[in-house]
Parts: structure tokens; sequence; C-alpha cells
């Protein structure tokens, strides 16, 4: 199978040990993995702040770039998030405002072919033991996208259960935002470092020594106050501990 890696801006300027990982989990599982050079930012950034107009030539350049691949996969539930579930709205409004079929045309073929990893690894590839090895004590943390969004429902988990060596606790209040949320991070500073605080103490609370999560901004806003309050816990990408092997164990 020839699938194409997405792997979002915020990976490739901040968390290229996260792509690695999913090319490394991807091809141990016999999937030939494409990275298409030419990829760009799919709009999210853009749509999400209410500037809908200029993220329509982002999504059209993504259509270009992933329309040929039996598949495109992504280590990012809000990226995922905004190619599903809102690239066909953007598709709707364009039609809605007088401009006709083109925009929703175009982006039509990448929408149903897009897949967060861990729904891509149970649903397409249907396996929950990727043959992971993670000796650690480890929660998780559903993000909102995923959650809400994608309904990645307990996919991670099933994953995560099956990595051996790896014990999963429970993280009280799991299905409450951690804060970030993109640029509600900047505008609403005081109330997204709140709600952050508050995820970190109930990660703290499992006494895990790891907070895994499926979206490095979550994990990099969470990771934030992780330090800041002085935990020791760290978070990790879900990615990275499925990639991790007996012979080639993640630091």
């Amino acid at each position: 199978m020839r699938v194409a890696l997405f792997l979002t801006c915020v990976n490739d300027t901040l968390y290229p040990d996260t792509g690695r990982a999913v090319v490394k989990l991807l091809t141990r599982l016999g999937v030939d993995v494409d990275f298409p050079m030419a990829q760009t930012c799919c709009g999210q950034a853009h749509y999400n702040t209410g500037y809908r107009h200029e993220a329509e030539p982002l999504a059209r350049r993504f259509s270009d770039v992933f329309a040929e691949y039996e598949a495109i996969v992504t280590p990012s539930g809000s990226c995922g998030a905004m190619v599903r579930e809102l690239y066909p709205r953007m598709g709707e409004r364009a039609r809605a405002e007088g401009r006709g079929d083109a925009l929703a045309t175009t982006l039509a073929p990448v929408v149903p072919k897009t897949y967060e990893l861990t729904e891509f690894l149970v649903d397409v590839l249907g396996v929950t033991d990727v043959g992971a090895f993670y000796p650690r004590t480890v929660t998780y943390h559903p993000t909102c996208h995923g959650l809400r969004g994608l309904g990645l429902g307990d996919r991670p988990r099933r994953l995560l259960q099956a990595v051996k060596g790896l014990e999963l606790v429970e993280l009280p209040g799991a299905d409450e935002c951690c804060g970030f949320g993109g640029t509600f991070a900047l505008k609403n500073s005081d109330v997204s470092a709140a709600m952050g605080a508050d995820k970190v103490r109930n990660a703290e609370s499992t006494g895990a020594e790891v907070l895994c999560a499926a979206d490095n901004s979550c994990l990099m806003h969470i990771g934030g106050t992780m330090a800041r309050l002085r935990t020791g816990m760290r978070p990790v990408h879900i990615a990275e501990i499925l990639a991790s092997t007996e012979e080639e164990p993640a630091v």
C-alpha cells in the first residue's frame, strides 16, 4: 500500500522526530510511505482565525499534492479534522457564495482518504498490536479534535494497551480540553493557562512517567505547563511510543 505522510507545519518545524517515528512504524508494518516535498500548511490556522478565503489556496494545494495517493496519514488529529470536516464545509460555503462547485470538486478526492495515524492503523491496516515495546507508565490525553472531531474513540487506547512493557493508567478529566486551541492560547492566555494547569495536575495525580497524546500542538502546551510546574513528567506523541521496539527503544 502506497501512502503519503502529511507531517503538518507544527511537526515539521518543531517535532520532526514524530514524522520519523511514523515512517519507522508504518514501514515496519509493510506500508510504502512517501513524503511529498511540495506539502505545505493545510490552512487550519487561517480558517480557525477567520481567514477562510485565505485558507482556500492552501486547501487546493493540499489536494493537488496528495490526490494521487491511496491514503494520507497524519500524526495530527487537528489537521486531520481540518481536511475531513472543514474542507467539505469550505466547498459548501464557496457554493453558497455563488462561486460554483470548483472548490468542492477540487477538495473532494482527499477528504475520505485522509486518516489520523491511529485511525489508519486500526481501521485500514486492522492492527492494534504493532510490535512496540515501551517500559513506562503512561497516561493518555484524548485531544479535542481527535475526540470530538474525528471520533477516535478507544483506538489510541487499544494500541497503547497492546504495547509490551507499557502500563496505561487512567487520566482524570481526560475528556476536558487542555487549553491550547491554537490562537485561543494567545487570545485568552489566562484561561488557557488555567486549563493547562488543571490538565497537568490531573496527569500528575496518576503517577505516570509519560503523558501521551496524538497531537503535538496539545503536547506542546501541556509540556510547557509541565516544565513550569516542574512535574518531572514527559509529553510524548503516541507515534514515538508505537515506533519503539526492544531492538530500537525510544529514548
